[in-house]
């Protein structure tokens, strides 16, 4: 059974693995709110929401080194890829997805920071059911969750970052809101949150 986290948590995923993390997965899920009410569906037909899973990769200087997102679906050395582009949120599961190869990672990557934007500009007060998760997946056991219940006018939110131990890999919930319609916008935040 996986961990559910609270914000500013911090755990082992590879304790929580029972062995050394090889590769896993973020995954981030989410649901349009539905409008209520006979004007509320006349007035807003259209309720799908647009949310953007991405991945900022940190050295051990604390700079941004490289972004995974729906403009650039695979790293630059190939190790981290993202799922592609969903736009609606329809559907049960996660809706984008970002795998990464921690083992054959540079030692001189420090932290993986995952961010969710809405590109379309929809706030999270339009979102429900938000959630990201960690799963191993070599065995396909989910690790910890996340829940992204932090409804809002926000734009952004810095979810989660994974960071390199002597011991294996910790995950830290974040759940920081922000504005911003693409990861590019965040990038100052997540590698602040990462030294908060």
């Amino acid at each position: 059974m996986s961990i559910s986290l609270a914000k500013k948590q911090t755990i082992s995923l590879d304790k929580e693995a029972g062995t050394g993390l090889r590769k896993i997965r973020m995954g981030l899920g989410w649901d349009p709110v539905k409008p209520s009410g006979f004007f509320g569906k006349l007035l807003n037909s259209d309720t799908a929401v647009d949310l953007d899973a991405s991945c900022i990769v940190v050295d051990s200087g604390q700079r941004p080194v490289d972004m995974v997102w729906f403009r650039q679906l695979t790293s630059t050395d190939g190790l981290i890829a993202h799922s592609g582009d969903n736009r609606t949120g329809d559907g049960s599961g996660d809706d984008e997805t970002i795998s990464v190869n921690l083992e054959a990672l540079s030692g001189n990557i420090a932290h993986l920071v995952f961010t969710v934007n809405s590109f379309l500009g929809q706030t999270f007060e339009k979102v429900g059911n938000a959630y990201c998760r960690i799963v191993d997946d070599v065995t396909g056991k989910e690790l910890a969750r996340f829940n992204l219940s932090d409804q809002g006018h926000h734009t952004g939110m810095i979810m989660a970052y994974l960071t390199r131990t002597a011991s294996g890999w910790n995950v830290t919930a974040v759940g920081q809101r922000s504005n911003g319609r693409t990861v590019a916008d965040l990038g100052n935040e997540a590698v602040a949150a990462v030294n908060a």
